[in-house]
This record gives C-alpha cells, sequence and structure tokens, in this order.
C-alpha cells in the first residue's frame, strides 16, 4: 500500500510556536486533517492547557495513539529559524520534528491511506502539557475517558524512541520517578564559636549519605537498577565564616518495578529523620515505574517495525519518564517513534526519508490490528 505523504501536515504542524503551554493553533491544524479523515473532534481545555481527542469507528479492537503538540523552547544558534519548517539536504528541521509532531504526522499519513470504513476503533490522545508540568494534560484526557467508559483497549505513544537507528528500539515500560527537597534548620554563628550555633550542614551530609550508600536493589529482568542522585545541596551562604542558618538539598530516584513511589518517599523521610530530626521533606512523585509484559500486541509491533526496516527492535525500559506513565494505569501501552538524537537540541531535525518510513510502520501496524 502506497502510503500517504507525512511531511506537509509536519511542516505545517512545525510551523506553529507551540512552546509549552502555548499551542499557536497546532492542534487547530491536526484537527482540520482528522475531520478530513472522518474523525469526530472533542476539545478538552484544562487551565491553559488545549488538549484533543478525536475518534473513528466504534467497538473493539479500540486502538489509541498519544502524542504532544507541546514543544520545549528552541533556544539559541539554529542554522534556520526553529519554526520555519526548512527542509535541507533531505532534513526538515524544526522544533518538535522528533519530539514529537514527526510522528503525530506519520500517524495521520498512515490513517489516509486507510479506509475509514474499519472494523472497531481508532482514536487520537493529544495533548499540549506533556514538556511542561503535565498536570492538564493526559492524565486530565484519562480521566475524562474513563468517566465516559471511552479508553482504548492498547495504546500507542509516538516518542521518539529509537537510539541510532529507526526501529532499534520500542519502548515498553519505564522507570518511576520520585524527586524530594530536604531543609533542615539551624542557628547561624560564626565558625570561631561553634558552641553558640548549631549546623545544619552537619545533620544534612549524613544524611545524604545515608541515602546514597543504600543500595535500593540489583535491577529485574527489564530493568536497569534503582538509582539515587543527589542534584543540590545550598545554604545560600555567601561568606566562608559563618555557619548557615538552614541547608537544603534535591535528589532524585529514578526507580523499577520493585518500588512504588510512596514506599520510597516513606523511606527518605525515614532516613533523614535518624540523621537531621525535624527536617523538612518536600517529596514529589511525577510516575510510577510501569512495564507492559511482551505479548501478542508487543510482538505485533515489533513484527510491523522489522517488516519496514529490516531489524528486530530492542524491548527497552530506559531513558526518562513519558505520558506513558499514565496511561499504563488505564491500558497496555507501549512506545514507538524517530530517532532521538537530535531531541530538545539546537537544530532538531528528521530525515524525510525517515518520517516517511515511520508512516509505513503505523501503517503496518494498524493493518495488522485492524485486519
Amino acid at each position: 500500500m502506497t502510503e500517504a505523504d507525512p511531511v506537509p501536515l509536519a511542516r505545517d504542524l512545525l510551523r506553529s510556536r507551540s512552546v509549552t503551554p502555548e499551542d499557536d493553533g497546532a492542534q487547530t491544524v491536526l484537527a482540520r486533517a482528522l475531520d478530513a479523515l472522518g474523525f469526530s473532534i472533542e476539545w478538552l481545555r484544562f487551565g491553559e492547557v488545549s488538549n484533543l481527542v478525536a475518534r473513528r469507528g466504534s467497538g473493539s479492537p479500540h486502538f489509541g495513539f498519544a502524542g504532544h503538540t507541546d514543544v520545549v523552547p528552541p533556544g539559541e544558534g539554529w542554522r534556520h529559524d526553529p519554526f520555519a519548517a526548512v527542509i535541507e539536504d533531505g532534513l526538515l528541521f524544526g522544533r518538535g520534528a522528533v519530539d514529537m509532531k514527526g510522528a503525530i504526522a506519520a500517524f495521520v499519513a498512515a490513517l489516509a491511506a486507510r479506509p475509514a470504513n474499519h472494523a472497531g476503533t481508532i482514536s487520537l490522545l493529544i495533548t499540549g502539557d506533556e514538556e511542561g508540568d503535565a498536570v492538564d494534560g493526559t492524565r486530565r484526557i484519562l480521566d475524562h475517558l474513563a468517566a465516559s467508559g471511552a479508553l482504548p483497549e492498547f495504546c500507542l505513544v509516538g516518542e521518539p524512541t529509537c537510539r541510532a537507528r529507526l526501529g532499534d528500539t520500542i519502548k515498553i515500560g519505564r522507570r518511576g520517578s520520585i524527586s524530594a527537597h530536604v531543609t533542615v534548620r539551624g542557628v547561624q554563628g560564626h565558625v570561631a564559636y561553634p558552641h553558640l550555633a548549631d549546623n545544619p550542614l552537619h545533620r544534612l551530609i549524613p544524611a545524604l549519605e545515608a541515602l546514597r550508600a543504600t543500595t535500593l536493589d540489583e535491577g529485574t529482568a527489564w530493568f536497569e537498577p534503582s538509582s539515587l542522585q543527589i542534584t543540590s545541596v545550598d545554604t545560600g551562604n555567601k561568606a566562608g565564616n559563618v555557619i548557615p542558618a538552614s541547608a537544603s538539598a534535591r535528589l532524585n530516584i529514578r526507580f523499577n518495578d520493585r518500588h512504588t513511589g510512596p514506599d520510597l518517599a516513606a523511606w527518605i523521610r525515614d532516613s533523614v529523620a535518624r540523621h537531621a530530626p525535624g527536617a523538612a521533606c518536600d517529596i514529589g512523585i511525577s510516575g510510577e515505574a510501569f512495564l507492559t509484559e511482551p505479548g501478542p500486541v508487543t510482538t505485533l509491533f515489533s513484527e510491523a517495525v522489522a517488516a519496514v526496516t529490516g531489524i528486530t527492535p530492542k524491548l527497552d525500559t530506559g531513558g526518562g519518564t513519558s505520558d506513558a506513565r499514565f496511561i499504563a494505569a488505564h491500558c497496555p501501552v507501549a512506545e514507538f517513534g524517530l530517532v532521538g538524537t537530535s531531541m530538545h537540541r539546537v537544530d532538531e531535525a528528521v530525515p524525510v526519508s525517515e518520517l516517511r518510513a515511520l508512516a509505513e510502520i503505523y501503517g503496518r501496524i494498524l493493518d495488522r490490528v485492524f485486519r
């Protein structure tokens, strides 16, 4: 089957300056393309964030494609305007070309090349809040769909998953993430008179060392060992001869499926309290670890990738967090998209040939799901 060309829609999407949480018309561009393919469009706005759900068909199987139209700020030093969607030497340049407007365009191109009268349901869950706080985006969409009984049975997220070549990696899980801000109060004073002061660093540092020195686990069959990283220690002290009045530290744990966020939060608080009684621990859990066990659907995806690229993709759980962490609480989910080496960098770009190959892969996935 000859795929529709994803490049025109990708360029139209890239021309919207949709730096999170602004939309700048990106979702309107997408909605117009989907409306022409017979999709119904439901707009969901939460706070400052624009989201849309597009749906075609009814019943089972219900296949969902999830993604985001928001992008990170472009930064300085681009060879082309980051929102001009310039094609040069076979590369399409633009903020979001890889992460992930290109994948959205590829999925729509795959849809455009196939009949609209398929059995079952196809849904697109598109947010403008993935690169931001991720509060008013995908998780709110999912809550809405759950309340109306319209959740997909399986979802594909078009994040850039490939490391070096298109087709080399499918993500079937992600580590969880928990961050903590620890503050220890003391009494300020002169370093020459320590008996008149209370140095909070002398309690904070042992607390941090106890956390750092603990081996959380040795990894699992699908996940690497959980990792705790201390990212900041600060007193705000501008003088070398002053004992500070307070000291604070930040840390993050990327954890596998042997842990939960609440359990790790309790461990952090208990460990800190042993060394620094009364310390304040402000803890946020941005996502739990999840795993979609390999099975018929992941095999289907792998076969579609191999049919186009000749590569059998590695099933992987590495990298940072994505909105798949929210979807996993509602239905099985996997991620597959472009090569991610230029995402979030100056001169983000995708080879036009890879964009078209991705559309073919998505098309083969649709053929296998709805055959």
